[in-house]
């Protein structure tokens, strides 16, 4: 994937946007790999436009952030090695039933971040995999507080750029010892809680992106996306969309 044996695998666990400029920054930015997870998209989708940017320099894996419970307090789930579509706005117990069925790794971004995200109870409850433990969206009491996560629950942490915005890509990476080649090599690694390192840039510039990153939440919460989003079951992932054929209208919230 780009790299010298011995030198690992350094992956940018969760981005939200993909086009030529981003894997063209990904590989000035020395990544092997990102991890493609944008929002109110289904699975297919993502997997196609994936695997349309991979090329022998850059892997695209895709995976889904899916948002659970209601938009006032909703949590967020990242999982990588699905096999199906998951709808966002489900039960988080309903997510959590559906991605073991699946046996996909379960990741916590941004744990105990503003509003949207798992805590440390509903992380000790449910087999989650990793803790996210640095994020250019959280101020330094999120990531202190997110690696104190990672410590009291034993699970192994994991760094992403968490980039909605193309200039913060690979500002933040996590290093596997082992190769991985594909998403399924990657959800193994997860969920044996492989060796990993993580790693973030440092200095004025990456604090200027971490700044840009975190004013990006005020556009992720107006009202008009809450309006496209919830009140329109004609959205790609809302649960009573065709394409889940009434599969998950007993834990649907919307």
């Amino acid at each position: 994937m780009g790299r010298e044996v011995g030198e690992g695998v350094r992956i940018d666990m969760h981005v939200k946007v993909l086009d030529e400029s981003i894997v063209e920054r990904a590989k000035v930015r020395g990544l092997d790999a990102i991890v493609y997870a944008p929002h109110f998209t289904r699975l297919p989708a993502i997997q196609a436009k994936a695997e349309a940017f991979s090329d022998e320099e850059l892997t695209v894996f895709p995976a889904r952030e899916i948002f659970t419970g209601a938009w006032h307090d909703r949590k967020h789930v990242l999982a990588v090695g699905l096999t199906e579509s998951v709808p966002d706005f489900i039960t988080l117990s309903g997510v959590m039933a559906e991605l073991h069925r699946q046996e996909a790794a379960v990741l916590a971004p941004h744990p105990e971040f503003l509003t949207v995200s798992l805590d440390v109870t509903d992380i000790r409850q449910y087999d989650v995999h990793a803790v996210e433990t640095y994020n250019p969206k959280h101020l330094t009491i999120h990531n202190e507080r997110a690696q104190t996560i990672a410590s009291e629950t034993g699970l192994p942490g994991f760094a992403s750029s968490y980039a909605h915005l193309p200039g913060t890509i690979g500002e933040t990476w996590t290093t596997f010892e082992e190769p991985i080649d594909d998403v399924d090599d990657l959800a193994a690694a997860l969920k044996d809680h492989a060796p990993r390192r993580t790693f973030h840039r440092s200095g004025f510039e990456h604090d200027v992106r971490c700044g840009i990153e975190f004013a990006h939440l005020l556009y992720e919460n107006t009202w008009s996306k809450i309006d496209r989003t919830l009140l329109s079951g004609t959205e790609p992932t809302h649960p009573g969309h065709i394409a889940y054929e009434d599969r998950f209208e007993d834990v649907r919230v919307y």
